[in-house]
């Protein structure tokens, strides 16, 4: 049992543990437009991720626990990696990332980039099918996001800031948004976009970083009430929320009571822990579509998965990235971060597929259709998602 915890707090920790940057102004606020008015309040610039290994590199950087070697907008040109393909595999990288001429043969930035992209598990099936959220309201409370991205600017129909401390667009934001509704990227690629920047995390005075939820359960409830003014056919439906929820930290109560409220209006919110699913890993060269494919996440590639766990698709993803409106980023480790909206889209196409669902006859099909995974010596991982089976069985609900 002591094991699990740990593993489930590092697959919360990997990408949820992110701080925004922090803003001198005390203009926190940049709120719905007026006469309830809906639409784009602000657009936070690019990330210069320059700073992340500046100047041309003599050598790799060295790797980061979960994260891989992180060479993000880094200049690699003058190095010799025919001999690192297995650093490479456990890389993340971006757009901006420029390559040496001397590669290993087996790796190709492009087509990993192009592997990650793919949502997995025959989801574009789903799409090609008709079954792609269109309709459907999803909202996301994160980090600042940058608004123009090619994955999702489309689909955006809101974007607001609220209690926001970030001064520029931040990975968190694009990485969530795309996976979710992207274009390419995303589980629901029709879904209306409705999104929310908030802060809920600071330093004290010691140094240590803490939570405070108040202002993300007033970002919930400004969620319910934007709710109200669309129209019937258009309603938000599902809200994502990629950070975990602690008892004993400030705001505690008051989100989880936004949450039960929401839940009142139809609108299920989705975190890390609010139900039972855990993330996957996948190898960055093998198809995202075969279960194969899969395995346990890097985070707790040492534990076993508990009992009814549902396992989603979290590894080896491409995103939007904050860097640029047509830049993409290769996250080797996602963490649940990128579990919560895989979860939140896959929910937006069933409600296209049955108006009538709701979370817990969600959760009942998507156990029920989901699959057996193996490892590489046939031992049982756990209960992998089964997308196509899913809907089909919703759309069949009476």
């Amino acid at each position: 049992m002591k094991k699990v915890l740990c593993c489930l707090l590092a697959l919360m920790f990997v990408m949820t543990g992110c701080k925004a940057s922090e803003s001198d102004s005390e203009e926190l606020y940049n709120t719905i437009l007026k006469n309830n008015n809906i639409g784009i309040v602000k657009e936070p610039p690019a990330a210069d991720y320059s700073f992340i290994n500046p100047g041309i590199l003599t050598e790799l950087p060295k790797p980061k626990q979960y994260l891989g070697i992180d060479l993000r907008s880094s200049d690699l040109t003058r190095l010799d990696l025919r001999s690192s393909l297995d650093d490479l595999l456990y890389s993340t990288f971006d757009s901006k990332t420029k390559w040496p001429f001397k590669m290993p043969a087996e790796f190709n930035s492009e087509a990993v980039m192009e592997l990650g992209k793919n949502p997995g598990l025959n989801v574009k099936k789903l799409h090609k099918d008709g079954f792609t959220g269109k309709g459907v309201g999803l909202a996301i409370i994160d980090q600042a996001l940058l608004v123009d991205h090619i994955e999702y600017k489309d689909q955006l129909k809101m974007y607001v800031e609220f209690h926001c401390r970030d001064n520029e667009a931040q990975m968190h934001g694009p990485g969530v948004a795309s996976i979710a509704v992207g274009k390419t990227v995303g589980v629901a690629p029709d879904a209306d976009l409705y999104y929310i920047a908030e802060t809920h995390s600071s330093y004290n005075e010691s140094g240590q970083l803490e939570n405070d939820f108040y202002y993300r359960a007033q970002a919930i409830d400004r969620i319910v009430e934007v709710n109200k003014l669309l129209p019937k056919d258009r309603k938000i439906r599902v809200i994502s929320i990629s950070v975990g929820f602690n008892s004993k930290e400030k705001g505690y109560e008051e989100v989880m009571k936004s949450i039960a409220n929401a839940e009142q209006e139809g609108i299920y919110t989705v975190y890390v822990g609010s139900d039972d699913f855990w993330g996957l890993g996948r190898e960055p060269l093998l198809s995202a579509d075969e279960i194969t494919s899969y395995t346990k996440g890097v985070a707790w590639r040492n534990c076993d998965a508990p009992d009814n766990i549902l396992l989603i698709p979290m590894d080896s993803r491409c995103t939007a990235s904050p860097t640029g409106d047509t830049d993409y980023v290769f996250y080797r480790s996602g963490g649940m971060s990128w579990s919560v909206p895989y979860v939140a889209g896959l929910y937006a196409v069933a409600c296209q597929a049955n108006p009538n669902i709701t979370p817990e006859l969600f959760w009942q099909e998507a156990l029920k259709t989901s699959d057996t995974l193996l490892d590489n010596e046939e031992i049982e991982i756990g209960k992998i998602v089964n997308p196509v089976k899913l809907i089909e069985n919703i759309s069949k609900l009476q």
